[in-house]
């Protein structure tokens, strides 16, 4: 047994393996995450310690079922990307895309990524899940309201002067 250096709570461990408590200790789903993927990703953190390939696949799931969110069609995560891309999305955070889309997919189709070797593999999945909500929900939400805040003159000038042809 062991105390947590994260969260100060006692873990228990059998054959190099936390056994308890069984929610792997990995930060929550974002706030802001869609319940659809919200399930998912809790569900990838209650299995996690038993099979980082299994909550990697989840994972993957997780992402495919945040694109109808952001705009795409939820069918093909490549395609979804490649999409967003053609949009603006930013380089670093199609990165992260593309990492949770072939790490998750390895999961599932082993190829050069050995997951079950190297569990901080499927762990940094978490942490990439959660910037994309922060930076494809929560901040464009936070912006909006804040814009929201101006005064109506104010954003109709704005309007007014994007709109002006040069």
């Amino acid at each position: 047994m062991s105390i947590c250096s994260h969260c100060h709570e006692w873990t228990f461990w059998y054959e190099e393996k936390m056994i308890i408590p069984a929610e792997a200790p990995v930060e929550p789903p974002h706030p802001e995450m869609p319940e659809a993927c919200r399930q998912d990703y809790i569900e990838a953190r209650n299995v996690f310690v038993k099979s980082p390939r299994s909550a990697a696949a989840l994972l993957r799931l997780c992402v495919q079922k945040l694109m109808p969110r952001l705009g795409e069609k939820g069918e093909n995560i490549n395609d979804d990307i490649k999409s967003l891309v053609a949009k603006g999305l930013p380089v670093l955070v199609q990165k992260a895309f593309d990492y949770c889309r072939v790490v998750g997919n390895n999961a599932v189709h082993p190829g050069e990524i050995e997951i079950n070797d190297t569990p901080e593999i499927a762990l940094s999945l978490f942490d990439m899940i959660n910037f994309i909500v922060e930076d494809r929900i929560t901040r464009p939400r936070e912006i909006e309201d804040l814009y929201g805040k101006l005064p109506a003159e104010s954003r109709i000038a704005i309007e007014k002067r994007d709109t002006k042809s040069n």
